[in-house]
């Protein structure tokens, strides 16, 4: 059999092509090459000389991974899984631009046959009998040409008068209010209608599923617009609405369109499963419908793959009118991927990917059944396609014997602060699962899981599934501990009032939040706002130093106050007493730490003028003892020699703690250094902890927490602190610590403070011991220098 040599050639290039990009394994092999790649951000002038394939391949594949290589992690963002099927599509495009060049004839021949042969295949494949297909890359596109062909129908001067007879009778659009957020508004502006055109009917609130259409407060609507002089021109009804999956009551709505002479549309992602041996009646209801719009790309992992809505009309030339038909060969070769993909996968095939897809959400829906603290919301337990599940706080609240009373005022805040937290947890540490968060009006936010959406693009499997169930098993125990929990974080705070600041963050996912309040009086605003922000910058950055699975942050980036720490979740046997006394004890640490050093400079500089004051006393007091003649160099030798005199003058210690200056008389008659308290010896509350047990756990509890972070033991802990302070004692620092800036002060403790007065005093004993060289004084006072 002969094969066209360019046919060969275009497949062969995509392979290439692909490998490319898929793994980026390939070296470039000029150096300058990378070093250009590396600034592909910046927009720079077209190359004088042309460059080849792999060349230009190669800076296409680094402009998709540029950001990934700039992050020292991993990028977690969903990669499409492009399996043999995914590349037949791709294919097609690059088929599509060789076959547009063929000449007129041949073109309109195989555009027609491909034509043909996918909408046969798609109107059996999913029941749809003596249908029309209309390819589109916006998956709205088809119901606008829709559209478009029922006002070329029902309004017969339309063509030649325009949209002046649309003002005799306004049509009306019906859509449920479960439709695509933006569908109705997007559909008036394609069509030039005014927002008075589009009626939203609300869904069931007494009866029924609180996701479908109100099948009775559609009639009255319809009955009011038709008693108005309005035209009712469209149905727009969902077969598994966006949010939640569930589908309307299309038999009756298409009994009531049929009345009122309405154009019937179906939409959404259960219409998949019209492809399946055995449907439901309510999908199978959406094969009478008078159109409706597929999306096989998502549904069999099908890449830059059109959507498809299926219509039935007898009027070509309406249909041609409307954009639904083309007389143009080129845009017939829309379906040539979906044309290829198709023969690819088979009809066995087809059916096989839907079939996963589904059996996965039964088998998620039975696992969570066992889960005592989720909540499921499906519209069929036996044939579901998506899954929508939730953390359920008042049976989890149950179970644990946690209380929640005087939370319920913003529960529902907090529910859904804590599902979209779990829903972004489940998505990161399974990402193959596909699952995503949703907001509904009436239960909340919830995570879904629709694989029909997700499963052929990601390769979901069953073991991706168990995989979600069990990180599903570890949050939730977390999630129930944390909410019992911050009642008892609110009271503790409560009781610290006067150094801490509690605040009722509802859309935080965690423990709450906190602030310390300084306690200085005498500042003002502005001072004492940047005093503030100071103290509680250094106290999150200690508390996150501690050795705790407790995750401290600074929380939301908009929307808070500034200074807030904010505390993530926690397990069953944090003791919230303990973490609010750290936070406030580390708090005032902090603050006093920063004011002594603050006052250090102003206490060193007085000290110093003290200590110059009475140097020049005791040497005016020694001139005066010792006479004039032992001052000369010479003179004093010889008569120190013969009558060698006791020097009177005394030493000074400089109390760099206290700011005082003292005798060193003390000192020489004990032979030590005047006793002081030490500060090493104040007891903590880490020196009662057991070996192994980790900051802020309560004795004898012992649960296995949600971090991979390792846990030290006490003893270590306290060698290590011994150890510190040892070699601290042993090698002092050469001189006094001076604050420097804000950050400096709030890094030095009380005990440096000490030990750097310790060391002064030692320098000013040195140099004061003998006195007996006229320099002395001189070198003495360089010293306070």
């Amino acid at each position: 059999m002969m094969v066209d040599s360019t046919l060969v050639q275009v497949g062969k290039n995509l392979s290439e092509a692909m490998k490319i990009l898929e793994d980026g394994q390939r070296e470039l092999e000029p150096g300058t090459e990378r070093r250009r790649f590396s600034r592909t951000s910046i927009p720079g002038p077209l190359q004088g000389d042309g460059q080849d394939v792999a060349t230009i391949l190669h800076l296409v594949h680094n402009l998709i991974h540029e950001e990934e290589e700039t992050e020292d992690k991993p990028s977690q963002h969903r990669m499409q899984n492009v399996g043999e099927q995914g590349h037949m599509a791709l294919l097609g495009h690059s088929l599509a631009a060789y076959i547009s060049v063929l000449d007129r004839e041949r073109l309109r021949k195989l555009t027609t046959r491909i034509l043909s042969d996918t909408t046969l295949w798609l109107c059996r494949l999913f029941r749809y009998e003596n249908g029309s297909a209309y390819f589109h890359e916006d998956n709205r596109d088809g119901l606008v040409k829709v559209c478009r062909l029922i006002i070329n129908a029902r309004y017969e001067e339309y063509a030649s008068e325009g949209y002046s007879v649309l003002s005799f009778k306004q049509p009306i659009i019906y859509q449920s209010a479960s439709c695509r957020p933006g569908l109705g508004q997007h559909l008036c502006s394609q069509l030039g209608l005014p927002l008075s055109s589009l009626c939203t009917v609300p869904c069931n609130t007494i009866f029924g599923s609180q996701h479908q259409m109100d099948v009775a407060l559609l009639d009255k609507l319809i009955k009011e617009d038709v008693e108005a002089g309005k035209l009712p021109l469209l149905l727009i009804a969902n077969a598994g609405t966006p949010g939640a999956g569930h589908t309307d009551k299309l038999g009756r709505l298409k009994d009531l369109c049929d009345q009122y002479k309405m154009w019937l549309h179906v939409e959404g992602v259960n219409l998949a499963t019209l492809a399946l041996g055995q449907v439901t009646s309510a999908v199978m209801a959406a094969t009478r419908s008078d159109s409706m719009t597929l999306t096989p790309g998502q549904w069999l992992g099908l890449p830059a793959v059109t959507a498809v809505t299926l219509y039935r009309h007898e009027d070509p030339a309406l249909s041609l009118a409307a954009g639904l038909t083309s007389s143009q060969p080129v845009e017939k070769l829309r379906a040539l991927p979906l044309w290829l993909s198709l023969q690819y996968l088979g009809h066995n095939g087809i059916v096989q990917k839907i079939k996963h897809a589904a059996a996965l959400s039964q088998q998620l829906l039975q696992k969570l059944k066992s889960l005592a603290s989720i909540k499921t919301s499906v519209e069929d337990e036996l044939n579901s396609p998506v899954v929508l599940f939730k953390f359920s706080q008042e049976m989890s609240a149950a179970s644990s014997g946690g209380s929640v009373e005087g939370y319920c005022a913003g529960e529902k805040e907090v529910l859904d602060a804590f599902n979209r937290w779990l829903g972004e947890q489940l998505a990161q540490l399974v990402p193959t699962s596909g699952v995503d968060v949703v907001e509904l009006e009436d239960e909340g936010t919830c995570v879904r899981f629709s694989p029909l959406l997700t499963a052929a693009v990601l390769g979901t499997q069953h073991k991706d599934v168990e995989d979600l169930v069990e990180k599903l098993m570890e949050l939730v125990p977390v999630m129930s501990s944390t909410m019992c929990l911050r009642q008892d974080f609110r009271e503790e705070t409560h009781r610290h009032a006067a150094t801490l600041r509690y605040m009722e963050e509802l859309s935080w996912p965690g423990l709450g939040a906190v602030r310390y309040e300084p306690q200085a009086e005498e500042m003002d605003e502005s001072r004492r706002k940047q005093e503030l922000e100071k103290i509680n910058t250094e106290l999150l950055k200690k508390l996150q130093e501690l050795d705790t699975d407790i995750v401290f942050s600074t929380g939301p980036e908009f929307g808070t106050e500034e200074g807030f720490i904010f505390i993530g979740m926690v397990t069953e046997d944090v003791d919230v007493s303990e973490l609010v006394d750290t936070i406030a004890a580390l708090g005032r640490d902090i603050e006093e730490s920063g004011r002594l050093l603050e006052n250090m400079t102003e206490v060193v500089r007085k000290g110093i003028l003290e200590a110059e004051l009475q140097l020049q006393k005791a040497n005016e007091e020694k001139l005066m003892e010792e006479g004039m003649l032992r001052q000369l160099p010479l003179v004093g030798s010889v008569l120190n020699w013969f009558s060698p005199v006791q020097s009177s003058i005394k030493g000074r210690t400089f109390n760099l703690a206290a700011g005082s200056l003292d005798s060193t008389e003390v000192t020489y008659s004990t032979k030590a250094q005047a006793g002081r308290p030490s500060l090493q010896d104040t007891p903590t509350s880490s020196s009662k902890r057991l070996p192994g047990q980790r900051l802020f756990q309560r004795p004898g509890a012992s649960s296995d927490s949600f971090s991979e972070t390792s846990s030290i033991g006490q003893a270590d802990e306290t060698t290590r602190e011994e150890s510190v302070t040892v070699s601290s004692s042993i090698h002092p620092p050469p001189t006094p610590p001076a604050p420097e800036d804000s950050h400096t002060g709030s890094d030095v403790s009380p005990q440096e403070v000490q030990e750097s007065s310790e060391q002064v005093q030692a320098q000013v004993e040195t140099e004061e011991a003998s006195e007996e060289r006229p320099s002395e004084d001189q070198e003495v006072e360089q010293s306070f220098r």
